[in-house]
């Protein structure tokens, strides 16, 4: 939930924009005049400030100093009930994202908050992803137990130093945006700006404007001029998600952009050149929309120079473990051990078809955390339908008389080498009395690799 500052002198304006705002679901702190916002926007965080301009002793244009010099990423739109151009010019010269003049209309009210907000958290999360850079992003901590991960992840390094454009694909929840950043991350545009917008989210004329800005005056709601992302990410990396969803009439006007390397926004008449690298991602099949006319052939060889698949979970199950610790570690709060999964809950994991690929397993980790007891995640504490899985009985043993076995009914080869591999695998954590990360260090192996082909049932109580 955003949360919003309301600054102005006037009782009865403060009710009547408290209430419209909650009404949107945003979190309102009204400050009746300038005094008593300084105290607010000193001791507390805000994602977005409203304030008049007109008020004393402490006007708009003193908290706008103030947030300008305090709190740099706060975008503030300003009130004014005069219209004056030079003021307003003056606020965005200061730093305000916008102005509105009294009376406002509504619409054009909560657009231009909306605006603020997502242009906000577009910025906060570019801030972000610069401070996680050295850590996060890196290949060698993005889970690739699977082979079909670790070829994803020497295609990230092949393609990354190169400006070519790049579709990712694969189905929802797979971590195509995860791959994304890691892209960006290891590209030589890693200190500029990586801004994502999911196409399928905004309707048409707001896609467009959010990709290309727009003039003053080009829509309802347009106070000022505007860039747009590929404005505002130049020199760096704009990830499109969704973009099956790009209404075709964008699709063209993207087109363009893509060939001739600049932009003009909505209501404009001037092409501004742009330096921005492209990265597209869909879930759908965009081959099948091209034969259905809902998405142009033109577009999609211009944005699939390089493809990168990712498969769905259920496809590379040597990854679901090893995300399993992952999430586990990512959940636990620094300092304290974290959850252990029951024998049976990691084998339900295995079983498990994941509809939902890795977001849906990192959602069941979360369920698991929250309702663990003793520590320990158990099969009853998963969210229902993952708990309700059908697990395989393990295969009788006590053969002492293999040699009779119908041959078509034998153990495979793999299977007998399996067996025999996690016999070694159990004599070494013995010796290093269960410490798995030692017995991973001996036997030269990752401890994601070891969790894999040791799970919990076959540890040794110590």
């Amino acid at each position: 939930m955003a949360k919003i500052l309301l600054v102005d002198d006037e009782p009865s304006i403060l009710s009547v924009l408290s209430t419209l705002l909650k009404a949107e679901g945003y979190e309102v702190t009204p400050a009746l005049g300038g005094e008593k916002a300084k105290e607010f926007i000193e001791s507390e965080n805000y994602d977005l400030m409203l304030s008049d301009i007109r008020m004393v002793p402490v006007n708009g244009m003193e908290l706008l100093r103030l947030v300008h010099r305090e709190k740099p990423a706060l975008p503030v739109i300003m009130l004014t009930a005069y219209g004056s151009v030079e003021t307003a010019i003056e606020a965005l010269k200061l730093g305000a994202y916008d102005y509105i003049t009294k009376p406002f209309k509504v619409d054009e009210l909560l657009i231009t908050v909306r605006r603020a907000l997502e242009h906000n958290k577009a910025i906060t999360e570019n801030e972000e992803l610069k401070a996680q850079l050295g850590a996060r992003y890196h290949l060698e901590n993005i889970v690739a137990e699977s082979q079909a991960m670790q070829n994803v992840c020497e295609m990230i390094k092949k393609v990354a130093p190169t400006n070519a454009a790049i579709l990712i694909q694969g189905d929802s929840g797979t971590g195509k945006e995860l791959v994304a950043k890691a892209i960006h991350a290891y590209s030589h545009r890693k200190e500029k700006r990586f801004l994502a917008v999911n196409c399928a989210a905004l309707p048409e004329p707001l896609l467009e404007s959010e990709m290309f800005g727009h003039m003053k005056g080009s829509f309802t709601g347009a106070a000022a001029n505007k860039e747009g992302l590929m404005e505002a990410a130049e020199g760096g990396t704009v990830f499109l998600d969704e973009i099956s969803s790009m209404p075709l009439a964008i699709q063209g006007k993207f087109l363009r952009v893509l060939q001739e390397k600049e932009v003009r926004r909505v209501g404009g008449n001037r092409d501004i050149p742009i330096d921005v690298r492209v990265l597209a991602a869909t879930n759908t099949n965009l081959e099948t929309l091209i034969g259905e006319g809902r998405f142009r052939e033109d577009l999609f060889y211009r944005l699939s120079v390089i493809p990168i698949v990712i498969k769905p979970l259920c496809e590379r199950t040597e990854d679901i473990l090893p995300l399993a610790y992952h999430f586990l570690q990512v959940e636990t709060p620094q300092g304290k051990p974290s959850p252990v999964l029951d024998p049976e809950v990691a084998a339900v994991l295995e079983a498990y078809a994941w509809p939902g690929n890795v977001r849906e397993l990192e959602n069941a980790i979360k369920h698991g955390v929250t309702f663990a007891r003793d520590n320990k995640i158990t099969r009853d504490v998963l969210p229902p339908k993952i708990a309700a899985t059908q697990v395989a009985a393990p295969a009788p043993t006590g053969g002492d008389k293999v040699e009779k076995l119908d041959p078509e009914k034998a153990k495979s080869l793999k299977a007998f080498l399996r067996s025999k591999e996690k016999e070694y695998l159990k004599q070494v954590l013995s010796m290093a009395s269960g410490d798995k990360e030692k017995a991973a260090k001996s036997l030269k192996i990752s401890l994601a690799t070891l969790y894999r082909k040791l799970p919990e049932a076959d540890s040794p109580k110590v």
